[in-house]
């Protein structure tokens, strides 16, 4: 022993009501018995959702402006911003007649994210300058293939008819 201390052993009996566990057992099935009065914590799933709170960190969406045109520019820095490297995108030029698609002369032509990779922490969002991503409350669906967890414009671009409200994740610059 390094510290040159002795550690007392004892050997002390166990009585009879030890020996045959049991006061163990009667404990046990109390502490089972008093479970079954509890209120349940599951929840009947597809049927019946859990309250979600504002800020929890869900399926991203890339929002339109007032006009319908996409917000993106391709700029990339949520690209950068991304420490999962989950998104890419390719730029593009605008062409004529599609000024009201696109805010900006460039747009994002392609726009995916692997929510396989993504670790949903929302530096996307805070580094998006034109507040085009966002990450709604909505969880992400189960797939059974690879493929089907990489997102591309036709899931994330925001549908005309059916905006989605994002005005609490938006933050609040102070001055």
């Amino acid at each position: 022993m390094l510290s040159n201390r002795s550690i007392k052993v004892s050997n002390k009996k166990m009585t009879f009501w030890e020996r045959i566990y049991l006061p163990a057992i009667i404990g046990g099935m109390f502490v089972t018995f008093k479970h079954i009065f509890k209120k349940k914590a599951t929840i009947k799933y597809p049927e019946q959702k859990r309250p979600v709170s504002d800020v929890y960190r869900g399926k991203h969406i890339l929002k339109r402006d007032e006009n319908g045109a996409e917000r993106c520019t391709a700029c990339g820095l949520c690209a950068v911003a991304c420490p999962a490297e989950a998104i890419s995108m390719i730029a593009s030029e605008r062409k004529m007649g599609e000024e009201n698609l696109y805010r900006e002369e460039k747009y994002a032509s392609v726009y995916e994210i692997n929510m396989l990779r993504c670790i949903f922490c929302g530096l996307c969002e805070e580094a998006c300058p034109k507040e085009a991503i966002f990450l709604t409350t909505e969880l992400v669906p189960p797939f059974l293939e690879r493929q089907d967890f990489i997102y591309g414009k036709d899931r994330l671009v925001e549908q005309v008819d059916k905006r989605v409200d994002v005005s609490k994740r938006k933050l609040k610059h102070t001055v």
